[in-house]
């Protein structure tokens, strides 16, 4: 079973509350869900829809194919019918849309009718729908009154006791009014219950259990996730979040809080945190521990500011006046975000230095299920230095030559009789202004040469899915990990064919585990698959390794990569 729903209207219809709830539902009742959303930078109007794609087998990526559309409005079903797969259903409202269809595939439930009847409010239409959705399935409604009760909590139980009724109603009306929703009826899948969760959500998830004690952003689509999370843990935690007036202070706050003895984390999209380089050259010269997270959307300027794409690669990774070393993590599931984020805490605050986690809309709005994440596997060490730790030690030095880049790290104000000193100019071991070019050179060769190679072998080597000895390989890294999974899955039944993707991008990780290149140059056929227009993943790889990639597969119409349109644009090599 593999079922795809859509729910399409305007914004400021709901198809957030219907989507998101079924989403629930599904996972909830045990079933794999992968949901994405493509929605306007508007907060009424325009065309919007949430995807909900359920199955009783594991789902990383959106199908074209429709088997269920929620036609809120009229343009819904202009746009999207002729997604609509044989056996598929329309359920909509022509009240509403002031247009009736006689073709079997529709399925009229007056959405607005029943709110007003059973529930005395236009405003439960939504929760309709979503029982209508539910009866076409044959699912019951516990899972959905659960929800309900959850969410109107606060407003008390006749607002509950309504709602719960309008979706009793709607679900009763579909099941009745479609015979032939009998094909579309979901087995039970027993008691496992899954973990819904989408990746700005993780990334969140991944600092507050790294010991994160400070996050500043300006809101900007589509970071805003992460602030809005642990905002919401913020009083239960400890946690301080300020909303910056810019994108500029956001990282100087951060960058701030850190040097004061906390871990501190900012975020922003490609607009922001081009404010953000001058800060982030404070960071390198001063060797301040910061994570920053660079969630993609398409540019230049203010671009398409709701859509997806990964063309931000080469900007952050060259971003910042001067040579110094940075570490870039671009997860390819929530689970992976989740981890990446604690380990970019962890290298940060070991080597003093920043790290991205580089991630998209399409990743950073995308639900997945997971049976959960493995807390033990979290690293967690104080690298920070107080006055019981300097006891005994002689004068402190804050930049001080160690032989690997790193030196102590103390807390201003806790470090006893110790000054910790540090500038944005070059500076000497005690972190005072110099001009001289022996310690200049001796400070780039601390801060740049000695750390990288360190910093080389911290990071894992790519994952390789699928052939071990692979005819044809495909190359991605970040968000296309699940879409590339699926179409390896669906060649590998006539083809040698992996995927192998990368999450831990720069520096690239060394050869000695797994010589990836190697592979890589006795595969047949070679192609890197990129949300972006020239293959920017594939310039960083032949700038590291020589290796040039013969065949490039691109997207850059600010949509993600769906399983059919891949599998499409392979067959031309395939």
């Amino acid at each position: 079973m593999d079922y795809t729903l859509r729910v399409g209207g305007e914004a400021g219809q709901g198809l957030q509350t219907i989507g998101g709830a079924l989403a629930k539902v599904f996972s909830r009742n045990g079933f794999h869900v992968f949901t994405h959303q493509d929605y306007m930078s508007r907060i009424r109007g325009g065309h919007n829809f949430y995807q909900v794609r359920f199955s009783d087998r594991r789902v990383t990526a959106s199908r074209d194919v429709l088997d269920i559309l929620v036609a809120l409005d009229l343009n819904t079903i202009e746009t999207h019918r002729k997604s609509l797969g044989e056996e598929g259903i329309i359920l909509y409202d022509s009240e509403s849309i002031k247009k009736t269809f006689e073709e079997p595939e529709f399925i009229d439930v007056p959405f607005k009718k029943i709110a007003l009847d059973v529930g005395k409010n236009r405003v439960m239409v939504n929760t309709v729908a979503t029982g209508a959705v539910l009866g076409i399935l044959g699912m019951g409604l516990e899972a959905l009154e659960r929800i309900l009760k959850t969410a109107f909590k606060k407003k008390g139980e006749e607002i509950i006791e309504k709602n719960i009724a309008c979706a009793r109603a709607g679900y009763d009306y579909a099941l009745s009014s479609c015979p032939r929703c009998e094909a579309f009826r979901l087995e039970e899948t027993g008691n496992r219950k899954l973990m819904l969760i989408n990746g700005l959500q993780a990334i969140g998830l991944g600092a507050l259990m790294s010991g994160c004690k400070f996050y500043s952003a300006y809101p900007m689509t589509p970071s805003t996730g992460i602030m809005n999370f642990l905002a919401s843990k913020a009083g239960e935690h400890g946690i301080i979040v300020e909303q910056a007036e810019d994108e500029v202070a956001a990282i100087n706050m951060a960058i701030g809080a850190s040097f004061a003895g906390v871990r501190a984390m900012t975020g922003t999209s490609g607009g922001g945190f081009a404010l953000m380089v001058e800060g982030l050259s404070l960071a390198g010269m001063t060797e301040t521990p910061i994570v920053i997270a660079e969630i993609q959307r398409p540019g230049p300027a203010t671009g398409l500011p709701t859509r997806t794409e990964q063309a931000d690669l080469l900007f952050v990774l060259y971003a910042g006046h001067g040579e110094f070393p940075r570490v870039i993590f671009d997860p390819g599931t929530p689970k992976q975000a989740f981890h990446l984020t604690n380990k970019a805490f962890e290298l940060a605050e070991k080597y003093q230095v920043p790290v991205f986690i580089q991630s998209d809309q399409y990743l950073g709005d995308s639900q997945w299920t997971f049976e959960d994440f493995d807390p033990g596997r979290l690293i967690y060490n104080d690298y920070r230095l107080r006055e019981a730790d300097l006891e005994g030690s002689g004068e402190y030095k804050r930049h001080a030559l160690s032989g690997t880049g790193v030196s102590l790290l103390a807390v201003p104000g806790e470090a006893g009789k110790h000054l910790v000193v540090t500038d944005s100019d070059e500076h000497d071991e005690k972190g005072h202004i110099i001009e001289d070019s022996e310690t200049r050179i001796e400070m780039v060769r601390k801060r740049l040469l000695e750390k990288m190679p360190l910093i080389r072998k911290e990071m894992e080597a790519p994952y390789l899915y699928g052939d071990a000895s692979p005819k044809i390989v495909l190359v991605g890294h970040g968000s296309t990990y699940g879409v590339i999974r699926e179409v390896v899955d669906i060649f590998s039944k006539e083809q040698k064919i992996s995927m192998l993707h990368f999450s831990e991008i720069y520096p690239l990780p060394e050869r000695d585990r797994f010589d990836y290149l190697d592979l890589l140059e006795n595969a047949d056929l070679a192609i890197c698959i990129e949300n972006n227009a020239i293959g920017q993943f594939a310039k960083l790889f032949r700038a590291e390794t020589g290796f040039e990639f013969a065949h490039l597969i691109t997207r850059y119409d600010g949509r993600p990569f769906t399983v059919e349109y891949l599998k499409e644009e392979l067959h031309a090599y395939i």
